[in-house]
């Protein structure tokens, strides 16, 4: 005999605030509704999380549904579960937030997103439902990671200048850092590796580029090495 569940229940989703970084400044990727409600009106990415499905799989499915992302950097950020939050119905959301290298994710809407669009965070629009507030979250928490983790990096090109790794953390941080300080402090992880390869700045000589060593790194963190900007 099936089971009868006795209470009511709510629709789980999940809303992706997504992460970019693009000459000089912090992105993020919104899509314009397709549908009712907020038709029209600009919100993050997301959506409902089938019954047999992870909440984490949900979140991959609907960015690469909506917005055409794979492969990215993704982290459960909250839950929001606050009365009213969708006039349809009982809902829940699990927000995550997810860091891309914006240069090879340009924006593409998908399935029930009428457009998709990288907004500076200067200038982000009225968005539909509480995603004004999940937005806040996940920057509190973007800031606050960088300084101990090094997910800065998956925001950059595999190949960058110590000033591109600089006006990252600036645009994050939203304070401008001292040249001589930041350079001695992320040289000194010994982290980044020198390559043989330089970069035009504009009228300034060219700039060598560097990677990160995920590899060295992993190790690192293994024998307890604490990574603090």
């Amino acid at each position: 005999m099936p089971y009868t569940y006795q209470y009511p229940r709510a629709a789980l989703t999940v809303d992706c605030v997504v992460f970019g970084f693009d000459e000089g400044e912090l992105k993020v990727l919104l899509i314009q509704r397709a549908l009712e409600p907020f038709k029209g009106r600009w919100a993050l990415p997301g959506g409902f999380v089938r019954v047999d499905e992870t909440i984490d799989a949900a979140a991959r499915r609907e960015l690469a549904e909506e917005a055409g992302l794979k492969d990215v950097f993704l982290e459960q950020l909250y839950t929001f579960g606050e009365l009213g939050r969708d006039p349809r119905e009982r809902v829940v959301s699990v927000a995550h937030y997810a860091l891309v290298k914006l240069s090879d994710h340009r924006a593409k809407a998908a399935t029930d997103a009428a457009n998709a669009e990288w907004f500076p965070i200067s200038k982000v629009p009225k968005l539909a439902f509480d995603h004004a507030g999940i937005l806040a979250a996940a920057l509190v928490r973007l800031k606050g990671k960088v300084q101990y983790q090094p997910i800065g990096f998956e925001l950059l090109p595999p190949k960058f200048t110590l000033s591109e790794l600089q006006h990252l953390y600036e645009a994050v941080l939203e304070t401008e850092l001292d040249k001589r300080n930041f350079r001695k402090k992320v040289l000194g992880f010994g982290l980044l590796v020198p390559l043989k390869e330089t970069r035009m700045a504009g009228r300034h000589r060219p700039a060598q580029l560097f990677r990160f060593d995920t590899d060295k790194y992993e190790k690192l963190k293994k024998r307890g090495f604490h990574f603090e900007l």
